[in-house]
């Protein structure tokens, strides 16, 4: 059974989803990272593939793309890296990164590699909707690969409905019209938020401006939980080394958390 399947089938609010750039800061520290996010019972996590022109992305995850594929970073190695560590966890891995690296790969062997190397779904924003469903569903459902969407504050109420009838996971709601990394006031996202909640079978996470325990805790209120990008790869950058960091940066989204209850 899918990872993801098992997660949302077993907790329906309150979910951390951890994103970090494959290959950053060092081309060797996606195991440590993964490892880390583990033991700091993170609930799900998104494995960026570094991509040239990540266009969603503000300057810390283009950064960290930059870097990645200066370190030597490539999907083939990546998946390398992912096999060797595939091991028995109980955490789900998403991958997410842009169409063109995924094509370049070849369609079905990314499905295949995604399934020897313990991925249980995959975003990929700029793959059009109608071309996921034509060409591409049925091959990640061989493989028993999620797809998930993103949706955002613009997105129609018949786009909706067609991404809840594609969907056999989660949704990714984008907070803002903005890139990744920027201050999102969510206060001002209640009715869309509200929308979301009424229109989709599916449960959804929160992302873009996520990016501590005060905000963690406003999107929980709205929705099954939030993922977490630019300011988790900011920690990784620091000093004080990569273990520490990311312990410190997950006790201080988790600490004293309260069970946030969907807010009616």
């Amino acid at each position: 059974m899918n990872k993801l399947d098992i997660l949302f089938n077993n907790k329906k609010e309150n979910l951390l989803s951890v994103y970090f750039t494959a290959g950053y800061p060092r081309l060797s520290d996606t195991a440590e990272i993964i490892s880390e996010l583990e033991n700091n019972q993170v609930d799900l996590m998104e494995i960026g593939i570094p991509f040239s022109d990540p266009i969603a992305d503000g300057p810390v995850i283009q950064h960290s793309n930059s870097a990645a594929l200066e370190n030597g970073m490539t999907l083939k190695l990546l998946f390398n890296q992912l096999k060797s560590i595939k091991g028995d966890s109980t955490v789900p891995r998403v991958m997410m990164g842009y169409f063109n690296p995924v094509f370049r790969f070849g369609m079905e062997d990314f499905c295949k590699a995604c399934e020897s190397a313990g991925i249980d779904g995959v975003i990929i924003p700029d793959l059009p909707l109608k071309e996921f469903e034509l060409n591409y569903k049925t091959l990640f459902d061989r493989f028993g690969i999620h797809f998930i969407f993103l949706v955002t504050p613009q997105t129609s109420k018949y786009r909706l409905e067609q991404i809840d009838k594609l969907s056999n996971c989660f949704v990714y709601a984008v907070s803002t019209n903005s890139t990744t990394g920027g201050t999102a006031d969510f206060s001002h996202q209640q009715e869309y938020f509200n929308r979301l909640k009424e229109n989709l079978n599916h449960p959804f996470l929160i992302g873009f401006g996520v990016q501590d325990k005060e905000s963690f805790d406003f999107a929980c209120q709205y929705a099954s939980g939030a993922i977490v990008g630019s300011a988790f790869i900011r920690e990784l950058s620091k000093t004080g080394g990569l273990k520490n960091n990311i312990k410190r940066f997950i006790h201080h989204l988790k600490i004293e958390q309260n069970d946030c209850a969907v807010k009616e």
